[in-house]
């Protein structure tokens, strides 16, 4: 009898714990998986084989085979984390956006992978997350100090919010609901639209597109959606959603994002493609020898800045969490070195501070030794 009153106990707690992680993972922050109609149009695509999605470069294993995904979580989770975080607040010099003329063609880092774009009149935001973790839970992937300056508030109106992927240092549920009623055209890869619909975001305003797709959005603006090297998940069934770089291009203007992703030859394609760029913003940072798929180490960041044919290198995916186990400063040293004599103008602004496109005269100091950056 009390066996079986154990059994059942168990059975109990077995299955109050499932009833539980079912309900944690069906919360709004962790979204839908595409469905119906969207994910047909999925499974059309060239780039969505054996139920997911899959590289140009297909990648069998994210973490190289010495060190098995739980054990790179368990080093992530546990391990000595003393210079993965600024020992005082990250700099900054807050450009209002509002006040910046829309004819004005510049670019402000918002920290991690977030920027203010303005092009040809058009406002974009890149992938925004103002919120304080990069996370579902809190404590976990908080932002450095400091470096959570901006907020939905500060942009009254975005012409264009354009996300590359669902993960979630790229794509945050608080931002997004928050800048929901003042965007006008979502651009996405094919996917991820199933998130911001469930968020709020209008369907008729969402441009959901392939690889390899252009979307006009002014007489002109064009956006293209691009290829990366990479992978996609919410902690839900991997790869079921797109992750995608952008160029941005104008009669006069052409700017490059990368996006998330590994070095690869999609960046020499890129830059041939389009015949260079005036700027592209790189994947710099989280980096990790166990994963060298899925993001670049420096030395490769200054490889895809060559292949694509920038002139001007903006970096960024650090400076604000500690995804990886690299000293937090580590991607602009290694960057700033390996950039020496290359043939583009590697540019390091401090968050919020304003970048002219196209203007060679300016410059910033090391930020993350100290010093005080200089505006252009």
């Amino acid at each position: 009898m009390n066996r079986r009153r154990f059994l059942r106990g168990g059975l109990f707690t077995l299955a109050a714990m499932v009833s539980g992680a079912a309900w944690y993972l069906h919360r709004p922050v962790f979204g839908k998986l595409p469905t119906g109609d969207r994910l047909e149009r999925i499974r059309r695509s060239p780039h969505y084989r054996n139920g997911q999605f899959v590289c140009l470069q297909p990648i069998t294993r994210i973490a190289k085979r010495e060190e098995n995904l739980l054990t790179v979580w368990w080093k992530f989770l546990f391990s000595d984390k003393k210079k993965l975080f600024p020992s005082s607040p990250i700099p900054s010099r807050k450009t209002a956006v509002a006040s910046i003329p829309k004819e004005k063609e510049c670019v402000i880092w918002l920290g991690h992978s977030s920027f203010y774009l303005q092009l040809a009149g058009v406002r974009i935001l890149i992938d925004p997350v103002f919120s304080p973790y990069a996370s579902p839970i809190s404590l976990i992937n908080a932002a450095f100090p400091g470096s959570n300056v901006y907020t939905a508030d500060d942009f009254p109106e975005v012409d264009v919010l354009v996300i590359s992927h669902d993960h979630w240092d790229h794509l945050d549920f608080p931002t997004v609901t928050a800048l929901r009623s003042r965007v006008r055209t979502t651009v996405c890869p094919l996917g991820v639209g199933s998130y911001l619909e469930q968020w709020g975001i209008p369907p008729d305003t969402i441009r959901e597109e392939d690889w390899d797709t252009e979307i006009p959005i002014s007489r002109e603006l064009s956006i293209h959606i691009l290829p990366s090297q990479h992978f996609s998940g919410r902690m839900l069934k991997p790869n079921q959603t797109e992750w995608a770089g952008f160029a941005f291009v104008t009669p006069h203007r052409r700017v490059f994002y990368s996006g998330d992703g590994g070095y690869g030859a999609h960046f020499e394609s890129i830059g041939k493609r389009f015949g260079g760029f005036d700027l592209a913003l790189l994947e710099n940072g989280q980096y990790n020898k166990a994963w060298p798929k899925v993001h670049m180490m420096p030395l490769e960041t200054a490889l895809a800045g060559v292949d694509v044919r920038a002139k001007a290198v903006v970096p960024c995916h650090s400076g604000k969490f500690a995804l990886s186990h690299h000293a937090w400063d580590a991607p602009y040293r290694e960057l700033t070195a390996t950039s020496a004599g290359k043939p583009y103008r590697l540019l390091t602004p401090m968050i919020g501070e304003c970048v002219e496109i196209g203007d060679n005269s300016c410059s910033f100091p090391p930020w993350w030794e100290g010093a005080v950056a200089v505006r252009c």
